[in-house]
């Protein structure tokens, strides 16, 4: 994977330049030596400072949704052969059936509220994906992982809104059990 990405203008913000080159020598490093330890679910939870005249963003988040599948197929193809296609099935399913239990709570109360003051995520917004992906787990609905990752909620003060920390970690899951299917 390239660490030469686009650049914002001189004036625009970006992802701090050293952190992203850092992070994807580590991942490369990690993927080309085989390090189980470096995982998909370590590149989801990737974050980084912004700098005026970093990387794009969206250049960069995109790059890395690549290198969480490439990681995710990985871990699949060595767990089975650890363990034999019917136990990585079984580990699947295991993982997506503990998802599953969140998207069969009631509307409006599948996650925490977020504490007063602190931005969050409209419920409305979240509810609906919730039930695209009640579809998908279910009903064998189409949806890829890139409509997980690109999900966008509208903001809310406090209570109002589901805490968006609590929603990301919960759609990395569904992302990373998503991008576990071939």
């Amino acid at each position: 994977m390239s660490t030469s990405f686009e650049r914002v203008s001189r004036f625009g913000t970006g992802y701090d330049v050293r952190e992203v080159d850092e992070f994807l020598a580590r991942a490369r490093e990690a993927y080309e030596g085989g390090d189980a330890s470096f995982s998909s679910s370590e590149i989801t939870g990737a974050s980084f400072a912004s700098e005026r005249g970093g990387y794009s963003m969206r250049v960069v988040d995109e790059a890395l949704d690549r290198l969480s599948d490439a990681f995710a197929l990985r871990e699949r193809d060595e767990a089975i052969a650890r363990g034999g296609e019917e136990a990585w099935i079984r580990d699947l399913t295991a993982r997506a059936e503990t998802l599953k239990e969140r998207l069969e709570r009631p509307a409006g109360q599948r996650f925490a509220p977020a504490p007063d003051g602190e931005v969050s995520y409209d419920r409305a917004d979240v509810d609906a994906l919730c039930d695209e992906l009640i579809a998908y787990f279910t009903e064998g609905h189409p949806m890829s992982v890139d409509d997980v990752r690109r999900s966008a909620f509208r903001r809310r003060k406090g209570a109002d809104g589901y805490s968006e920390a609590v929603v990301d970690v919960y759609l990395d899951h569904v992302a990373d059990v998503m991008a576990s299917v071939p």
